[in-house]
């Protein structure tokens, strides 16, 4: 990594999530009752960019979002973790949504209407990592302009990480651009495996298992595992994703991966502790407090 290079840089996906708070999944062409949970900014993007800044990086977020009421909430989201956003407003399509249904376990199912986000092109993301020294990115926008972004990344010595959510058989063509590999159990099989993604490029592997903790894979290593912190989850929407920006700001901050993932680990069930996927209980402080109490 260049001493030149400084701060998180996330490119992704922003959305309003409409969240519904219900006891179990309806069944095809049932009318299901449940109660309003409420409206949050997320996307996977934001959610990393949100996260990354909450946990102490100079962070600064890439994406397209509409020219709508919806956009401004976005916005205001961002500046309020103190991320430097480089929102493009987009004259065409409106701003990303997520349907969140909340279970009362704490578990959930969503899903996302692109909008906006499938408008991040190429020269969008590869402006937005300029200078970073981690780059960030899912894969909620263009697998293209995702690539881009981790090439151009990679060529200037940043740190890449790629979170490969959800899954897309795109990501192997994108591991040699690729520091570091984050997926969930499920994404993980879909892709294949830990041994088929090592073989396609993938030096380190982060497997995050929920409750279960995260297993670090690296190639020629034998496999380290990070506990999770046991809470009594709210809400698990972005747990996932604050794990990731907590994770890229600890690799920028200088943190060994080791305790970049207890820090990461720590992140998540902060965050899985309050409804929505971003919360102002996240910061250095709540994260070190829950570090140091293990």
């Amino acid at each position: 990594m260049s001493d030149t290079l400084t701060g998180v840089a996330v490119v992704g996906s922003a959305n309003l999530d409409l969240v519904v708070e219900v006891s179990r999944p309806p069944l095809v062409g049932e009318t299901l009752l449940g109660r309003a949970g409420g409206r949050f900014s997320g996307g996977k993007g934001l959610n990393q960019a949100v996260a990354s800044a909450r946990s102490g990086a100079l962070t600064r977020f890439c994406a397209v979002v509409g020219a709508d009421e919806a956009g401004d909430v976005l916005q205001q989201t961002l500046a309020d973790a103190g991320v430097a956003s480089v929102l493009r407003r987009s004259a065409d399509a409106p701003t990303g949504v997520a349907h969140v249904l909340a279970f009362d376990d704490g578990d959930n199912s969503i899903i996302v209407a692109a909008g906006a986000n499938a408008e991040l092109d190429v020269d969008d993301a590869v402006a937005g990592i300029e200078g970073a020294a981690v780059v960030l990115a899912q894969l909620e926008v263009p697998v293209v302009s995702v690539a881009a972004a981790l090439r151009a990344g990679r060529s200037a010595g940043a740190l890449t990480i790629l979170n490969a959510a959800p899954a897309h058989e795109a990501t192997l063509g994108m591991l040699a651009d690729v520091d570091l590999l984050v997926v969930n159990e499920t994404e993980c099989d879909d892709l294949g495996g830990v041994d088929r993604l090592h073989d396609a490029g993938a030096h380190i592997v982060v497997r995050t298992r929920g409750a279960g903790g995260v297993d670090l894979h690296r190639v020629g290593s034998t496999p380290v595992h990070v506990e999770a912190f046991p809470i009594d989850p709210v809400d698990t929407t972005g747990a996932g994703d604050a794990f990731c920006g907590a994770l890229a700001a600890a690799l920028a901050q200088g943190d060994v991966i080791e305790a970049a993932l207890r820090r990461a680990c720590a992140a998540g069930a902060i965050v899985a502790q309050h409804r929505g996927a971003t919360t102002s209980a996240l910061s250095p402080v709540s994260i070190a407090e829950l570090v140091a109490s293990r």
